[in-house]
């Protein structure tokens, strides 16, 4: 059977898409097939060039416009997009082509500290200001809505009176990069069991 062809979306330093890539590496049912920012100058187009994905950079009118972004994914026979700290609002097209296909991850419990203008550290920082005992991360369908689609999972921390936004993101990143992968091919495995 083909492997699934799944493309990612990140803006920033690529950790997250460097850990999906390194899990996927060999695997027979799931392959990286394409990188896509919209930041020509962000992180994980190192990445990219380290890992040998093909990688595409989409200014952002382009992007909202949708057209030459979908005719890219169909090149690459894309199934699946993951949002790796992608912070362009997905436009109408994408989710409508990719319906229940595109998953993001966010750093919190959603549906707490979620929405636009709540990524990285400005969500950390609100955590941090509300005296959380608890956040995490919550790895959630895409829909047209800032972080309302449907959940698919979400993994917790606990958090000490003590901490400070760099600890919070420290934990969370932990928390990404142990369970994202995992998450995104044990949805994949599903919906094509669902389909057999």
């Amino acid at each position: 059977m083909k492997a699934t062809q799944i493309a990612i979306f990140a803006s920033g330093a690529g950790s997250n898409a460097k850990r999906i890539i390194a899990y996927f590496r060999n695997h027979s049912a799931v392959d990286v097939a394409l990188i896509v920012t919209n930041n020509p100058n962000a992180g994980v187009m190192a990445i990219a060039k380290e890992t040998e994905t093909p990688c595409v950079i989409m200014d952002n009118t382009a992007f909202v416009v949708g057209d030459d972004l979908l005719k890219v994914l169909h090149e690459h026979r894309i199934n699946w997009i993951i949002l790796a700290g992608f912070l362009r609002k997905i436009p109408s097209k994408l989710i409508k082509e990719y319906q229940n296909r595109i998953i993001n991850i966010h750093p919190s419990l959603l549906p707490k500290f979620g929405g636009k203008g709540m990524y990285g550290d400005y969500v950390h920082q609100a955590v941090l200001s509300a005296g959380e005992k608890q956040t995490g991360i919550s790895i959630h369908y895409v829909t047209a809505q800032y972080d309302e689609g449907a959940l698919i999972a979400q993994f917790f921390i606990s958090l000490a009176p003590s901490e400070s936004v760099d600890s919070i993101r420290r934990k969370v990143q932990h928390l990404e990069q142990t369970y994202f992968p995992l998450v995104i091919e044990q949805v994949i495995a599903n919906k094509k069991a669902e389909l057999c």
